[in-house]
């Protein structure tokens, strides 16, 4: 039997839409709501479509953000209480949080 093939996974971000997309395989499957203001990024809101819940697709969409948010510059405001957790689990993002806004975020 054939091995099933690792879907393709891409985050894009859309700015017209202050949003970034999770594509699995061509078909968005989940996002992340922002709003940028200068070189900061307020993250407010993290879904992930109910069809593709249970994947570890919500962490690797974080991740990514994170990351891309790392390599632009920018400051990280993680109002989303889903991207608030997930840093606070994976500590050596959190400087991304400018140093006298992380105790308003428990970081």
């Amino acid at each position: 039997m054939p091995d099933q093939a690792e879907p393709a996974i891409v985050v894009t971000d859309h700015p017209r839409e202050s949003r970034f997309d999770l594509l699995v395989d061509g078909q968005r499957a989940g996002l992340v709501q922002y709003h940028l203001r200068g070189q900061v990024i307020s993250l407010n809101h993290t879904e992930i479509d109910d069809e593709f819940q249970g994947r570890g697709l919500a962490a690797r969409l974080a991740r990514a953000v994170l990351d891309q948010a790392r390599e632009r510059g920018l400051a990280v405001l993680p109002y989303c209480p889903y991207i608030r957790s997930w840093m606070a689990r994976h500590p050596e993002y959190v400087d991304l949080v400018p140093a006298g806004r992380r105790p308003e975020f428990g970081l």
